[in-house]
């Protein structure tokens, strides 16, 4: 597989993440609150070469508690803000289901994961999955992910329940992430 740097590729979880998460769901562009210093991680991935793909579940438009024009109003928002700090994500794939429709592209299951990598021509060994939540995780390792579970959003309730895929490496938030990998690259 390429290594060059266009082949240089972050999977983020999004709620939880990026932004802040909600056990209510994130519902509308006025909800949806990035973390504090996501942005500028992800900005900082840019900036050293990554491309970033967001990988998220969002049941709720299965659940009717909002659309697909109510998901990009929010993607837009986020691009936005992104944009504003000088970064960038490249793709966002979602999964609008509820676990009852049994499809392949719900975390934990790893068919979005796939698309991904498919779509991006990445080596899933050297492709970094970062998530807060165990389905996160679980995806990414399926396919053979290094996962990074963030602290952040469902993350510490996820590192007190244990049961982590083997190599998960734990940091504070996306912008602890983003400062260690980019440390490792430069050793």
């Amino acid at each position: 597989m390429p290594t060059s740097s266009s082949r240089k590729l972050v999977i983020l979880d999004r709620d939880g993440v990026i932004n802040l998460d909600s056990d209510a769901f994130i519902k509308s562009p006025g909800e949806w609150v990035a973390i504090p210093g996501s942005l500028e991680a992800i900005a900082r991935l840019n900036q050293a070469g990554y491309r970033i793909a967001v990988a998220s579940n969002q049941s709720g438009i299965g659940r009717g508690l909002f659309d697909t024009a109510a998901l990009n109003a929010m993607h837009a928002k986020m691009h936005k803000q992104l944009a504003a700090v000088g970064g960038r994500i490249d793709a966002v794939f979602f999964c609008p289901h509820t676990a009852l429709d049994q499809c392949d592209c719900r975390k934990p299951k790893p068919g979005m994961l796939k698309m991904i990598a498919e779509r991006f021509e990445v080596d899933p060994s050297v492709t970094p999955v970062v998530g807060d939540a165990l389905r996160d995780l679980q995806a990414g390792a399926a396919l053979g992910f290094p996962t990074h579970l963030v602290r952040t959003g469902k993350g510490e309730k996820t590192l007190a329940a244990g049961d982590l895929p083997e190599g998960t490496q734990i940091h504070n938030d996306l912008r602890a992430f983003a400062l260690d990998l980019l440390a490792k690259e430069s050793d």
